[in-house]
């Protein structure tokens, strides 16, 4: 006699995960889908209530899931999938508990690799600030992480950064492969896509250029992205560029020569604080506005200097801590 399974066949797959965030009426937010398979794993603690609101039409929670893997990284050949669904007014923190590291690969030719897809309705946000990626010598990763904007609505602020590896053994830029790829789109209700905005990251050291990645890096020990766009971070994104504009430029004279301190404004202080910083560090930093995106580009020779100067932009202005909470910075601690 044969017994069937009484159980539905399970839908999950190796190395996929999933997170929708949706509301429950009126304006409470619940985490409705966390899954996730072997190498990843998601970790979702308890809900952050924000503070009071005079809008009581604005959600009263913000959610925060934890993006690990078994063993702290990737092996050769190992591939996450992860599809993040923010519905209307919901806001979601995306964190790492450390550096994702990419182990070393046998072959160039087996590439570890990340997929990401997060969609986002009108008046979500999502706050993504991870841990960098850290590959090790003779490791390859190619990583993809697209974000699809209802008829371009919603708020977004990611940072995508990575290390030279490990700097305590020695390695200095010495995998084989490492790129990455952010996509923005514009979704229509009929399904219809349109590209925002595209960013791509090569390093590659099979390359023809002399001296190979270190000298290409030319001293920084750490390069990322940051990406801002929508109402909630608009103020964020003001804040860089106006912080931009008042760095000292190549040949320009420095007026606030001999100006004592006791006559600078706190903001003033804060700021000359934050580029003698960014001078001890040998932090350098760029950013533009591109179609409705502000577009920040940072290095540094280590990444405790790039953590110090991230942290003291993002709390002097403020939004992010006032928005999502303490929790949303814990990768800048």
């Amino acid at each position: 006699m044969s017994f069937s399974n009484p159980f539905a066949a399970s839908a999950s797959r190796p190395g996929h995960g999933e997170i929708i965030l949706s509301l429950l009426p009126p304006a409470t937010p619940v985490l409705k889908t966390l899954s996730y398979q072997y190498p990843l794993k998601l970790i979702a603690p308890n809900a952050v209530p924000l503070p009071d609101t005079a809008d009581r039409d604005a959600p009263t929670l913000v959610h925060t899931v934890f993006l690990l893997t078994y063993g702290g990284g990737l092996v050769a050949g190992d591939t996450v999938h992860l599809n993040v669904t923010l519905e209307p007014t919901t806001r979601l923190i995306l964190l790492t508990q450390g550096s994702t590291k990419i182990f070393k690969t046998p072959s160039r030719d087996v590439v570890s690799g990340q997929r990401t897809s997060v969609g986002l309705t009108a008046c979500a946000a999502l706050c993504y600030l991870p841990d960098p990626v850290q590959p090790f010598e003779r490791s390859a990763f190619e990583q993809v992480q697209v974000y699809n904007l209802k008829e371009s609505q919603g708020s977004m602020c990611v940072c995508d950064w990575v290390c030279e590896g490990r700097s305590a053994r020695g390695e200095k830029w010495s995998f084989y492969k490492y790129t990455s790829k952010n996509e923005v789109w514009s979704v229509t209700k009929e399904g219809k896509k349109r590209l925002l905005l595209r960013d791509n990251l090569i390093l590659d050291e099979s390359g023809k250029v002399a001296g190979g990645l270190v000298d290409r890096m030319d001293g920084l020990g750490v390069f990322g992205t940051i990406i801002i766009r929508g109402p909630l971070f608009e103020g964020l994104g003001k804040y860089f560029l106006n912080e931009f504009e008042l760095l000292p430029r190549i040949g320009g004279r420095k007026w606030d020569t001999g100006t004592k301190e006791a006559e600078l404004s706190l903001e003033e202080t804060r700021r000359l604080a934050r580029q003698k910083q960014e001078t001890s560090d040998d932090l350098i930093w760029s950013t533009a506005s591109i179609r409705g995106f502000v577009l920040v580009k940072f290095g540094a020779r280590e990444v405790e200097g790039a953590k110090r100067w991230m942290s003291h932009m993002l709390k002097s202005e403020g939004s992010v801590e006032r928005d999502f909470g303490e929790r949303a910075l814990l990768c800048l601690k």
